[in-house]
């Protein structure tokens, strides 16, 4: 492919390669469509490019619901455009910085299932809450479990997260108590974007993959552990992980992601409807930084469950996919400390505080605290791309508590 005609800087997440697909304004605009080139954003409402009215609208929907035909043919005339130095002058006036603009949620969500792909995550959490006994449950090898989130309460990167309140039991007593959470974590996911469709009725195959997921985005499924310890029996996981989940501004197409595709291991063979096609597994490594230090590097790479198998067990009951669906895969974390994706392990369950370079210590979230995290991927032919960032920053509960030493 190549270079680009825009100034890329070294190092940028959004060289020619990427070209992730926004939803930006700038002051007392409109939202419309955009993709990122380096430090710019294209404003793909203003260009002659296929499916162009796709491009005014006030989400990516329209046109992710066209199918991989019209994604490959706009992805290819973006391409010329910012390729092809003949086409600078009708094209650069629509560039703009993306300093200058607010971005907005990319796309309208349908529905959100996250799963729980990381054998790592799996097994510390087992540790954690049944020591001395077989980390793994016995069905975990066998089907990527996954439960269903609010669609509602997904948010793009930026927006405030204010502490959740609920129920949750406390030592030696067997009555609950309501209040803000006390156990309030982050969980470093990558999540997958629906546009195609599919029938009711009608399982997709995991082969098919590629013909209804359009793009990626990095996800942090917000998690008040003790909300969730005192609920989660015997339905799982509910008000503990339903009032925010954030994802990143930029969707990442698929295709720009082929050549970072891995395939895990997997033992025993799952089930037939698990296997059919080729792995999408994703060599991205991410970075968790809390209040601007960084505390985990969780490799994607290692996840067990891959997308196209979740996609496939998620329909094999015939669930229907919408386009906007969401789904994510669950908190990724490495074999080593530092490459854990939630503070629930990084400090094994409150056990070994985090040390940041301020002095403070940190078991769960503070009030005032913001986690931002990141992704990269770097392909065969030496580029490296990213998704840039989803961050968000903890405020104060609505139902504040003095003795709440978590929001001090």
């Amino acid at each position: 492919m190549n270079r680009s005609w825009v100034p890329v800087p070294d190092g940028s997440d959004f060289p020619i390669h990427n070209l992730p697909y926004g939803v930006f304004s700038g002051p007392g605009e409109a939202p419309r469509v955009g993709a990122a080139i380096g430090d710019a954003v294209l404003d793909l409402s203003r260009l002659d490019l296929p499916a162009a009215d796709d491009f005014a609208a006030v989400t990516l929907n329209p046109f992710m619901s066209k199918g991989p035909a019209a994604w490959r043919a706009a992805r290819l005339r973006i391409t010329e455009l910012l390729t092809d130095v003949t086409h600078r002058p009708a094209v650069a006036p629509h560039l703009i910085p993306q300093a200058e603009v607010r971005m907005h949620l990319p796309f309208q969500v349908a529905d959100y299932v996250d799963f729980y792909a990381s054998e790592n995550h799996a097994t510390n959490l087992g540790r954690i809450f049944r020591p001395g006994q077989e980390p793994l449950t016995a069905n975990w090898k066998h089907l990527p479990i996954g439960y269903h989130g609010r669609a509602g309460t997904v948010v793009v990167s930026g927006t405030p997260v204010v502490r959740p309140s609920g129920q949750y039991s406390q030592p030696g007593s067997a009555t609950p108590v309501f209040g803000p959470s006390r156990r309030l974590d982050i969980e470093a996911e990558i999540g997958f974007v629906v546009g195609t469709p599919s029938r009711l009725g009608h399982a997709v195959s995991a082969a098919d993959f590629a013909d209804h997921v359009f793009g990626v985005v990095l996800v942090n499924d917000w998690s008040a552990r003790d909300l969730q310890a005192w609920e989660y029996v015997p339905l799982g996981p509910f008000l503990g992980k339903s009032f925010a989940t954030s994802v990143s501004p930029w969707v990442v197409p698929l295709e720009a992601l082929a050549q970072a595709r891995v395939t895990p291991r997997q033992h025993p063979t799952p089930l037939p409807y698990l296997v059919d096609g080729r792995r999408w597994g994703l060599d991205l490594t991410m970075e968790v930084r809390l209040n601007g230090h960084l505390i985990s590097r969780p490799p994607f790479g290692t996840a067990y469950w891959t997308p196209d198998q979740q996609l496939a067990h998620m329909t094999v009951n015939g669930a229907s996919l919408r386009t906007g669906d969401l789904y994510a895969s669950g908190t990724i974390s490495g074999p080593r400390r530092d490459q854990r994706g939630s503070l629930i392990e990084l400090t094994w369950n409150g056990s070994e505080p985090l040390e940041l370079p301020d002095g403070s210590r940190r078991t769960f979230l503070r009030d005032g605290d913001t986690v931002t995290i990141s992704a990269v991927t770097h392909l065969p032919n030496g580029t490296s791309l990213g998704f840039g960032e989803v961050t968000g920053t903890i405020e104060r509960s609505l139902t504040h508590s003095r003795e709440n030493p978590w929001t001090k």
